[in-house]
């Protein structure tokens, strides 16, 4: 018998473990690792020399070995039962947990792995327990202990079967999200190949200027999808358009005469964004005088938009996820579940499958968010749209300041030739901008701020691209980046310089040795003009070119050569 003291701590332990694992399986839906994390807590904790989980092969009809602990990769690898075979198929087959004190005793234990055999001069017991769902049995979590003093078997049944239950569930779990996956993926493989399947044509939003021929996919994407319920993720970089093109979805749906309703999501702290989504009842916090509607409430038949959705907070992700799958949620304060019938769409410009890996966003909320995803091009890569969308700023700014304001062949080339690291709202922001600033009626290239290198945004984007490569490089300042004045500008964005001295040229200060040779034929012909002071028989001969192929690059690329 233990004594008190030792049940006491027995109980300690066994407690901090159960938490240990459930902290584990709550992190991450990838069951490989979180498997492998449990079964090394297990052996740590309750000093179990060996422990491992084995599945259900469907492909073989099979038992294999899914993660263990303490067993080699080729132990591992042997690890393979018939249903009912030995100890582990027998557990399988019947549900039903066993206890082997020695199995150097035990007839009916089988060693598949090679790892679990009696050792000389010692007494190895071998506990086997089922992972049960309400399904059915999906597993058994075998482990082995040598048998000392007063170590009581049953006190690790006890504990291994409460693992066993949180392993069966995370795998049920597991095994859902991946079936949510592919039928979603089988709904969007439907949806492209109805894209493919519509005749080919121009469309057109009301609200939206593309001319292009990848705005004319978006719109083709959007006259698709609009008329559906299906949950819309609009994804692209910050000032691409994504708000304007959740309208157009939502007045092209049957949902157009009801509530378009509009939340940033990374403008407001999680205890406000949970108000202001769901409402709250009168005294649920200080300042709540009264009932509030939330924006889903607000939005009922209609649709919702959610910018920024992949700013929100862990804690709220789980919040949101709820309210997508039961389309219902309770007020701050009250309990009476509102039951709503909202479209989402929502838009981000971050990377949300490298935080899923990171287990910074929840993966079953990405699953019911990215059901159509519609990627918006940035400005840069679909530059016939800078003529009609300038022409439009113009328009807009004429009527609203009853002037009579033109643009210039020359200063429309500046703009047709600028990276846009803001989009569509730098180029709007820059129109008004110089429409506001300029003498007269006539918008010529010199007068935007770039011809006269005070460009600040240009600036910011090259220091951006500084400080990345500058952490890239494990450098911490940032104080060695170019005085973007000095730098020759041509309306484009400041292109990186090369590192270490270029043969044929003299070696550049560590100041501009910042970034490698770019790729991009573009940035790398206005790479090597500047290396060589905007000497085009020197760019050439960097290039390995003739000086009549770089004239044809430079003019082909509408690259304009600074004179000095």
């Amino acid at each position: 018998m233990l004594t008190r003291n030792a049940h006491d701590q027995r109980s300690h332990v066994e407690l901090i473990t159960v938490y240990e694992i459930c902290r584990i399986l709550g992190a991450s839906l990838d069951i490989d690792r979180s498997f492998r994390s449990v079964l090394n807590v297990l052996a740590a904790q309750l000093d179990l020399q060996r422990l491992m989980i084995v599945m259900a092969d469907p492909d073989e009809d099979a038992l294999r070995v899914h993660s263990a602990a303490g067993l080699s990769r080729v132990q591992e690898s042997r690890g393979r039962w018939h249903v009912g075979e030995g100890v582990i198929g027998h557990v399988y087959a019947t549900g039903m947990p066993v206890v082997l004190p020695d199995v150097s005793q035990a007839a009916e234990f089988i060693d598949r792995t090679g790892a679990f055999s009696a050792e000389e001069g010692h007494m190895m017991a071998f506990l086997v327990v089922p992972l049960k769902t309400d399904k059915g049995t999906l597993g058994v979590l075998a482990a082995q202990r040598e048998v000392q003093g007063n170590a009581r078997l049953s006190d690790d049944q006890r504990i291994l079967t409460m693992v066993a239950t949180l392993l069966a569930q995370a795998a049920q779990l597991h095994e859902a999200v991946r079936d949510e996956h592919q039928r979603l993926q089988r709904e969007t493989t439907r949806l492209q190949k109805a894209l493919q399947r519509q005749p080919r044509g121009r469309y057109a939003l009301d609200n939206v200027i593309g001319e292009s021929r990848e705005m004319q996919q978006v719109f083709v994407e959007v006259h698709q999808a609009a008329p559906s319920r299906a949950t819309v993720l609009l994804r692209g970089e910050s000032g691409t358009g994504k708000e304007a093109i959740a309208r157009a979805i939502h007045y092209l749906s049957p949902r157009k005469d009801a509530a378009f309703i509009k939340v940033n999501c990374a403008a407001l702290t999680e205890s406000l964004l949970e108000s202001e989504l769901f409402g709250h009842e009168k005294g649920a916090f200080t300042g709540a005088i009264g009932e509030r509607k939330g924006r889903f409430e607000l939005a009922h038949g209609g649709t919702l938009f959610l910018d920024e959705i992949g700013d929100i907070s862990p804690a709220f992700q789980a919040k949101l996820l709820r309210v997508l799958q039961e389309r219902e949620f309770e007020r701050v304060g009250g309990s009476k579940p509102v039951k709503v019938d909202v479209r989402l769409v929502c838009a981000t410009n971050r990377d949300l499958e490298k935080m899923v890996q990171r287990g910074e966003y929840r993966a079953d909320l990405y699953y019911r968010i990215n059901v159509v995803s519609i990627f918006l091009p940035p400005l840069r890569e679909r530059r016939a749209d800078i003529p009609p969308l300038v022409a439009h700023f113009i328009d807009r700014y004429n009527k609203e300041n009853r002037k009579q304001l033109r643009i210039t062949p020359e200063a429309m080339k500046v703009l047709a030739s600028c990276y846009w690291p803001g989009n569509v709202r730098e180029l709007e922001n820059c129109i008004e901008r110089t429409a506001t600033m300029i003498q007269g009626d006539t918008i010529r290239d010199l007068a935007f701020p770039c011809k006269q290198n005070k460009c600040l945004t240009q600036t910011l984007h090259f220091m951006e691209k500084a400080d990345a490569v500058a952490v890239a490089q494990g450098r911490s300042d940032t104080g060695s980046v170019p005085d973007p004045g000095t730098r020759a500008n041509t309306g484009t964005a400041p292109s990186p310089t090369v590192i270490g001295p270029t043969r044929g040229l003299p070696a550049k200060s560590s100041d501009e040795r910042l970034m490698p040779e770019p790729v991009d034929e573009r940035e790398r012909l206005i790479w090597a003009m500047e290396q060589c002071g905007w000497v085009q028989a020197k760019a050439a001969r960097l290039l390995k070119l003739t000086p009549r192929q770089l004239g044809y690059a430079l003019q082909k690329n509408r690259i304009e050569v600074r004179k000095f």
